[in-house]
């Protein structure tokens, strides 16, 4: 026994002796930079240098990560896929678990990693990520990796990207003028941080090849023609080695497969990724949505070239990542102690944007970033949600529980939710439907046995997953939608991990100066409530909510846009009969059936103009409104009478 002590003594002092920290000093700066060859923009640098490093430690090791902000925004970092267990404070989310770094200012990532696998750091201050401000971070382990045979590594990203700031963009998506919430289309697609990169390999070799989105918008296909691979681990967990010939990433997730090159080749092949564009609104002719890189085996050959059936997404078929086994083969957890279950769906509210909804509340974010909130509120509050503040979603979980997280999707598109400081077991995903399915527990109890791991995972369509985890790692972690613009318009909750145990946590060391600095710096409330109240921990008043809704019915305006829309319909219609559609299973007299809507439409607004003129309330400029309005659109009646 005392033998087995001292060769455990002296195990961890290997270890403790092997481990390293790793230290680094970055500023941000904005530079200009022309990644896909198409148009120079402006980018957030490191020290005046973009693409941002690749940042690799070995388990265990330690990262003090000193970031001073040279812009003139605030910012923030998030380590990807971390789970940060016992150092919440570092996770980065800004109003979730820290305050803004304001311009000027500088602030200390500081933490040990405890994880193996690929992971990623990007900013996660509003969508400022796509303006470059990110980077793969991984971390070794030789004792994991020794499972596996490969000889070399390589790293992979890949992104969409647009030409226009995040701040542009993130105006275009909260606008009073894209009233549908349709997302901006992405002008290009980049891997590495550029386009048409060239990888030169050796036959015979056997390639570790180690792959992230780190995109805003769009999930990615990806495969190397003519060769398959083999699957060994996604978002930080590894696997039972799955062979595929495609795979599909989500915004945030990550995989690394394993390549054999081929003995022998007498031509060069091509790497292909490709946008899910069922992902865009719309497809513009220009967009270059599959792109060709190369897999060299000899450069005196011809590079690979596209081909023509690769442009047809529809026909791809990618590995399914539910069907992924941990390595660890960890059983699946038994039924929840907690559930929760949201549903999802997208709407506009009284301002006139279109914003996304977890059970009718859009994510607003707090006065009081919500783990100053959850260290400094008296105990017998810490564990009532409603402090947290009436638009953050909060949900309090107790140490141990069971949770599961139910997603029901009423939007048509996907969406890739990504959980900070867990890694969720994925017990059931539905397929994409055209109305919305939700989860039927009594329905679906062909649960897998071993369920795959991840912490980014897709919901399709209208469809419908199940997520399950133990709440062992006491935070306040954030549940979002990584299709970025989406966490713009609210997609977001929060989950309050534990409160009791992580203010005992943080008994015993005391928030850094630094870290208080930046909320004063950035004049930003620290204690109390959701409502920065620190007297009365249950009143909210004054905190942040969401805009009110939209009122009841139509407004006189709502009625002259719609009959503008019919009219433009309409329009279109025609053009389309007279250019050959004769045989359109339609009478002739439609568009006269559909004119007599509108005309209907303009008796509407007379009427309420005769009542807004008999109304002692209305003004002069209200009246005068409704009178052009009922002359534009009389405009517009006469100009379809014409087009018949």
């Amino acid at each position: 026994m005392v033998l087995l002590v001292t060769l455990g003594i002296i195990a961890m002092a290997v270890c403790q002796a092997a481990a390293k920290t790793h230290t680094f000093f970055y500023e941000t700066k904005w530079i200009t930079a022309n990644p896909d060859g198409v148009k120079e923009r402006r980018v957030i640098s490191f020290n005046g240098s973009w693409p941002l490093p690749t940042i690799e430690v070995n388990k265990g090791d330690s990262v003090q990560l000193h970031l001073i902000n040279g812009l003139d925004v605030s910012t923030s970092l998030h380590f990807h896929g971390l789970l940060q267990n016992g150092s919440n404070h570092m996770d980065g989310p800004v109003a979730v678990t820290q305050c803004p770094i304001p311009p000027g200012e500088s602030f200390l990532y500081e933490f040990t990693v405890d994880q193996v696998g690929t992971y990623w750091y990007h900013s996660h201050s509003g969508s400022q990520y796509s303006d470059g401000l990110r980077g793969l971070f991984i971390v070794h382990d030789k004792e994991v990796e020794s499972n596996y045979k490969f000889d070399k590594e390589l790293v992979f990203s890949l992104s969409d990207w647009y030409h226009d700031s995040s701040e542009v963009l993130v105006q275009k998506q909260l606008s009073l003028y894209n009233p549908t919430g349709a997302e901006p289309i992405p002008q290009n697609t980049l891997i590495n941080d550029t386009k048409n990169i060239t990888f030169e390999v050796e036959p015979d070799t056997t390639y570790l090849i180690r792959i992230a989105n780190i995109g805003i918008m769009s999930s990615q296909y990806l495969f190397f023609e003519d060769h398959d691979i083999d699957i060994i681990e996604v978002d930080g967990v590894y696997l039972h080695p799955a062979r595929a010939s495609m795979i599909y990433l989500a915004v945030g997730q990550r995989m690394s497969v394993l390549l054999k090159t081929k003995s022998s080749a007498s031509r060069n092949f091509g790497i292909v990724h490709a946008l899910d564009i069922s992902m865009l609104d719309a497809l513009p002719a220009d967009l270059q949505y599959v792109s060709v890189n190369q897999l060299v085996y000899d450069k005196s050959l011809p590079d690979a070239t596209l081909k023509k059936e690769w442009l047809d997404i529809d026909s791809y078929s990618p590995f399914d990542d539910f069907e992924l086994r941990p390595l660890d083969d960890e059983p699946l957890l038994p039924d929840p102690d907690h559930r929760i279950e949201v549903v999802l769906h997208m709407e506009n509210l009284g301002d006139g944007v279109n914003y996304a909804f977890f059970n009718n509340y859009t994510y607003v974010a707090p006065k009081v970033p919500t783990l100053l909130t959850a260290l400094t509120a008296p105990k017998e509050y810490v564990s009532n949600a409603r402090i947290y503040g009436s638009n953050t979603n909060s949900f309090v979980l107790n140490y141990g529980d069971v949770v599961e997280l139910v997603v029901n999707n009423e939007d048509d598109n996907k969406h890739p939710f990504h959980l900070h400081g867990h890694q969720f077991q994925t017990i059931v995903r539905s397929d994409q439907y055209d109305d919305p399915h939700h989860y039927d527990p009594d329905a679906e109890t062909d649960l897998p046995e071993i369920p795959v791991r991840r912490d980014t995972m897709i919901v399709e369509g209208n469809g419908h997953m199940v997520l399950r985890f133990e709440a062992k790692n006491p935070g306040i972690w954030f549940f979002h939608c990584h299709l970025d613009f989406h966490l713009e318009q609210g997609l977001a909750l929060t989950l309050i991990e534990a409160p009791l145990e992580l203010q005992e946590q943080f008994a015993s060391k005391e928030l850094p100066e630094y870290f208080l600095h930046a909320c004063k710096a950035s004049e930003t409330p620290y204690k109390g409530n959701a409502a920065a109240n620190t007297k009365h921990w249950l009143d909210l008043t004054g905190e942040n909510v969401q805009p009110p809704p939209l009122p009841d019915g139509f407004t006189f305006k709502g009625y002259v846009a719609l009959a503008a829309c019919t009219v433009v319909a309409l329009y279109g219609l025609k053009c389309i009969y007279s250019y050959g559609m004769g045989d359109l299973n339609k009478s002739e007299n439609v568009a006269a059936d559909e004119r007599r809507m509108i005309r209907k439409l303009m008796l509407k607004l007379n009427e309420e103009q005769r009542e807004m003129l008999s109304s002692s309330t209305s003004t002069v400029k209200k009246r005068e409104e409704m009178r052009q309005m009922i002359e534009e659109l009389e405009e517009l009646d006469k100009r379809f009478r014409e087009l018949e």
